[in-house]
């Protein structure tokens, strides 16, 4: 995919939509980066800052055509808390110890897009987007609460805000309320029967213009304060050796949450308009971003969830889009700063508060609870980790939990026996003691690689079929078209079993063995044991290779063809 491709809409129709689409995601997501500012302990217009080249950066370097790479709730605090350490937020320290963090997150991530390290995303289920998703909409939701109320919340952990919000609800700013009531209605409302109006653009106008005619501030109506305008100053800051080494451990805090969160967000978005992501591309992006970032006055970026979902709802299908917000920064930096102080923070929190309640994926939630309960526990323990856990620890947890899934899956695969049918007919059924293919015949299908974690159910399943088989066996057929790996471990049980049903006058045969099984069972001396006429590419010559040996084979092999119904 080329770069104008990725940038570009295909035609004129297209382009105007996301440049539409870019002045309404800017209506909202320019006041939310002076909110995660605040969170970060910059100056408020470095979170504008984090609007212009980083946005720029991304959009020519990165895949995504969704993502919006900008300021971030998860990375602002992760390196908020350790430089609040190190120096006074806002001080001119504090700033180049920000920029160095991102510089250092930059490197970090180039690092991992030439070892293409773009597959952990792989590990980041359809289910776990969902649930992570609707954890940071929970997340980000309650973070609101208190700009909307007009109480002060000085925890960053969901919990402890929405203990401090429900231990001060007497104090709560009933002016304050009452203004984030009107925009969250209203947005909501227009939403469901207007979806395409720009309400949050017309909720910031109304809410400067109202500050201004009525003095909000003089009636205790919070503001955002005044900015400090104007284009960013492009220079890499001076930091000493150690602080440098300080900084390692904080700046690989955000290089996981960045490419994790990223890779989920961008996933996300992609499965829900059929797009296809390049994560390492993608790497490469976040990392210019960051490096645009630490030269820019800004800080860390990051794959914003919340802003990704904003620009979505905008209608933003392409890059051009985040191009347009880049553009409306350079303005509101030039021309409109004074104004912007004027906006009252309740009313930023109710715009993103709106965002929030989309991210929370009822629908799908109930449609993978209805298909797959043991998946909606699944997403729902991973949206509860990024609530209870926050996004960096709800990442890892979610990407754990999938693996764990996996696992499972793989140790306690669904295994099958032919048995016949009341027709006659062979089909699969779920492996259970007393079951047989025929008189004398058994053909047992493992539905997994066999590894050191379930070998031990291969082996006593086995020898529970053939010890409770109506009828002695003689031959054991084995349709191994699920097993593509035999490990160390594995290969010495299935010697031992075979070596001891030999001793039984039992013959093992493996049918449907693929090359990688066959040079594992080559290497792990499995072949010697049960010998390589016993090993055969498909059922149907298994069956042909035992016509006579076994009374359950014999007759003609199109006889045998007709009575199995071949495992999937």
């Amino acid at each position: 995919m080329g770069l104008f491709t990725r940038l570009m809409p295909t035609n004129r129709a297209a382009a105007l939509r996301d440049a539409v689409a870019g002045v309404a995601f800017a209506s909202m997501d320019i006041p939310q980066l002076l909110g995660y500012a605040r969170i970060a302990g910059m100056p408020p217009v470095a979170g504008l800052y984090t609007g212009l080249l980083p946005i720029v950066a991304f959009a020519l370097f990165g895949a995504s055509p969704n993502l919006v790479v900008a300021a971030d709730s998860a990375t602002a605090t992760i390196f908020a808390s350790k430089l609040s350490m190190m120096a006074v937020p806002s001080s001119a320290q504090y700033i180049a110890l920000a920029g160095m963090t991102a510089l250092l997150t930059a490197l970090m991530l180039l690092i991992a897009r030439i070892f293409r390290l773009g597959f952990l995303a792989d590990f980041l289920s359809r289910t776990v987007l969902v649930g992570f998703l609707t954890g940071v909409g929970v997340q980000v939701g309650v973070a609101m609460l208190g700009d909307m109320l007009g109480i002060p919340v000085a925890s960053r952990l969901t919990l402890r805000q929405i203990a401090q919000v429900a231990t001060h609800l007497s104090s709560t700013h009933w002016p304050t309320l009452a203004i984030s009531a009107l925009v969250v209605a209203t947005i909501l409302l227009f939403k469901r029967y207007q979806p395409k109006w720009p309400l949050a653009l017309a909720a910031v106008v109304m809410g400067v213009g109202s500050s201004v005619i009525w003095n909000f501030a003089g009636r205790g109506v919070a503001l955002i304060g005044p900015l400090h305008a104007g284009l960013p100053r492009l220079h890499l800051f001076a930091i000493h050796w150690p602080q440098v080494l300080d900084l390692m451990q904080v700046a690989a805090s955000c290089f996981v949450v960045v490419i994790a969160q990223s890779a989920a967000t961008s996933r996300a978005f992609a499965e829900r308009h059929g797009d296809r992501v390049d994560e390492d591309a993608d790497l490469l992006g976040l990392a210019v971003a960051n490096a645009a970032a630490a030269i820019s006055g800004a800080f860390v970026v990051n794959g914003s969830p919340t802003q990704t979902a904003m620009a979505d709802q905008a209608g933003a299908r392409s890059q051009l889009a985040q191009l347009t917000l880049a553009a409306i920064v350079v303005v509101v930096l030039l021309f409109l700063g004074h104004w912007l102080q004027y906006l009252p923070r309740c009313v930023l929190a109710a715009i993103v508060f709106t965002i929030a309640v989309g991210l929370v994926a009822v629908g799908q939630l109930n449609e993978i609870r209805r298909e797959s309960p043991g998946e909606f526990a699944l997403a729902l323990a991973t949206a509860v980790s990024v609530v209870i856990a926050g996004v960096e620890n709800g990442i890892l947890v979610a990407m754990g939990l999938s693996l764990l899934r996996h696992v499972r899956h793989s140790y306690r695969p669904h295994t099958m026996v032919l048995a016949p049918n009341d027709d006659g007919r062979w089909e699969p059924r779920p492996s259970q003691a007393g079951l047989e293919t025929a008189p004398g015949l058994i053909i047992y299908r493992f539905g997994a690689d066999l590894f050191y974690a379930n070998e031990h159910q291969f082996v006593d399943e086995v020898r529970r079929l053939i010890d409770t088989a109506p009828d002695p066996v003689h031959r054991f057929i084995i349709d191994a078209s699920a097993i593509t790996d035999l490990d160390y471990s594995a290969g010495r049980s299935v010697n031992a079993l075979c070596q001891d049903l030999a001793g039984r006058g039992i013959e093992i045969i493996f049918a449907r063995a693929n090359r990688y099984l066959r040079a594992d069972m080559d290497r792990h001396g499995v072949t010697a044991v049960i010998g390589k006429a016993n090993i055969y590419a498909t059922l149907h010559e298994a069956l042909a290779g035992t016509r006579g040996r076994d009374p359950g084979a014999r007759g003609d092999p199109r006889e045998a063809r007709r009575r199995v119904d071949d495992l999937s």
